[in-house]
């Protein structure tokens, strides 16, 4: 064997080894596999943002970092989003995402999604106003608690204060 054929023997073994570590330490989606889009508490998860926002993004890689894939939907007007999801203008953030049968608008943290669906209380959904500093997506220092606030029920009555 003569050293070009060597060299690209051992390259190729470094791409394939690097593939296959890539796979195993989950950086791999099959398009249109289970693993596309995974659940939180049984339900699917769509992320509706605007295609230049940076912390929709960050958000979605935390709920990626909290075991969830959300399917992203880049949206032209969020406006008309949130009017179909009924998401009052002072409850506004600058993502909605459906959980199932829920909204959740803006920086929710998990643990408050996951009480939502453990509850199923008789609303619409859950929103975190604004974009709060230190909140999931957000950067900078938590600098005052977080208030969730009902979507539909009793509009606007808080949910949770974390």
């Amino acid at each position: 064997m003569n050293m070009n054929n060597k060299n690209i023997l051992i390259g190729l073994a470094v791409i394939v080894g690097l593939v296959l570590v890539f796979w195993a330490l989950g950086g791999a989606r099959i398009p249109g596999s289970q693993q596309e889009t995974q659940l939180i508490n049984g339900e699917e998860v769509v992320l509706y943002k605007d295609a230049n926002c940076g912390c929709c993004g960050v958000y979605a890689s935390y709920l990626q970092k909290e075991g969830i894939t959300a399917k992203v939907e880049n949206v032209a007007n969020l406006d008309d989003t949130k009017s179909d999801f009924s998401v009052a203008m002072n409850l506004q953030s600058c993502h909605t995402m459906k959980v199932g049968e829920y909204v959740v608008e803006g920086h929710v943290p998990i643990e408050v999604i996951n009480k939502l669906l453990t509850e199923r209380p008789a609303i619409k959904g859950i929103a975190l106003p604004g974009m709060p500093s230190g909140s999931p997506g957000m950067p900078g220092p938590k600098t005052s608690p977080f208030v969730i606030y009902t979507i539909g029920g009793a509009e606007g009555e808080i949910y949770i204060t974390i």
